[in-house]
């Protein structure tokens, strides 16, 4: 299992916690400093099962100033998020070929 996990989230934390309650300890990815190529991503975004746009963090400043209003292809989408890792949504947790989103954390028990 893996979580891809920026510490200075609260529900990034909150996500790690709740896993290591119920007695995993995944693989912690810190996807700031080792961020995903678009290979790695597009398959994120497969077991996700969801566009890569809506992974997209649309409050950050960075995409307030280089993408809002624009309207990107989805090897487009991914690429900026490689490019630019703080667009990625956290934290996202990996099991075999199912993913979730603690967004809630809680949501990432329907994958365990």
């Amino acid at each position: 299992m893996k979580i891809y996990h920026n510490p200075r989230c609260r529900k990034s934390r909150e996500t790690l916690q709740l896993l290591k309650e119920k007695g995993i300890d995944p693989e912690i990815i810190l996807y700031l400093q080792d961020t995903p190529d678009e290979e790695e991503l597009t398959a994120v975004l497969q077991k996700l099962g969801i566009p890569a746009e809506k992974l997209l963090r649309k409050g950050e400043a960075i995409f307030k100033e280089q993408f809002k209003g624009k309207q990107l292809s989805e090897k487009e989408w991914i690429a900026a998020m490689v490019a630019n890792p703080k667009l990625i949504e956290r934290p996202i947790v990996i099991n075999g070929n199912k993913a979730a989103l603690g967004r809630p954390p809680e949501q990432v028990l329907d994958i365990l």
